[in-house]
């Protein structure tokens, strides 16, 4: 068969699936989160996408391809950075921006608040409860559909609440909840 009616792409690049939201659910992003995201996809567009057709197009000029390591590898990065766009940009238009800010002063947990809890053995943890697309477990920011999360939400200081983890359940102890301060109007 001739090469140019093979498939170009490898499994490895197929597009990733949508982080899962639950059914019917929205898409909950700090406004901070949202401009992150927006700020990726525009450097995308707008630097690297028209550098690497650059890089692609003069390797390609250099003649024969099949052994052009810079135009295969720059094809791969290109596939790469369209796949990102096309990620960014879906989860740009389903985005529902919440700020946080709202309930600043508030001892319920709703979307955006940072909460200290004890767990059955005292150990005290403090989690950001941020969207989906924004959440990073290193800096101790958990996804709002996280189980961990899930049990929190719109409870009080004081409270209690039930984990569910595959040990069994869970008591957390919920000791404080802070939010960010509203930003000032110009």
């Amino acid at each position: 068969m001739n090469k140019a009616f093979t498939k170009e792409t490898d499994s490895e690049d197929d597009e990733p699936a949508l982080a899962p939201l639950p059914p019917g659910g929205k898409n909950y992003i700090t406004p901070q989160g949202y401009a992150r995201l927006r700020a990726e996809l525009l450097d995308l567009i707008d630097n690297e996408r028209p550098k690497m057709v650059e890089v692609v197009h003069w390797a390609a000029s250099n003649g024969d391809r099949s052994e052009n390591g810079d135009y295969h590898y720059g094809k791969k990065r290109l596939r790469e950075i369209d796949r990102r766009i096309r990620f960014l940009t879906k989860r740009l238009e389903i985005a529902e921006i919440s700020s946080p800010s709202v309930h600043h002063g508030s001892d319920q947990v709703f979307f955006g608040a940072t909460v200290t809890y004890a767990d059955d053995s005292g150990e005290e943890r403090t989690v950001t409860i941020l969207g989906v697309d924004e959440a990073n477990s290193a800096l101790g920011q958990i996804s709002w559909v996280s189980p961990v999360a899930r049990a929190l939400l719109k409870s009080r200081v004081g409270d209690e609440v039930n984990l569910v983890t595959p040990q069994g359940v869970q008591l957390l102890e919920v000791l404080a909840v802070d939010y960010p301060a509203p930003e000032a109007a110009d």
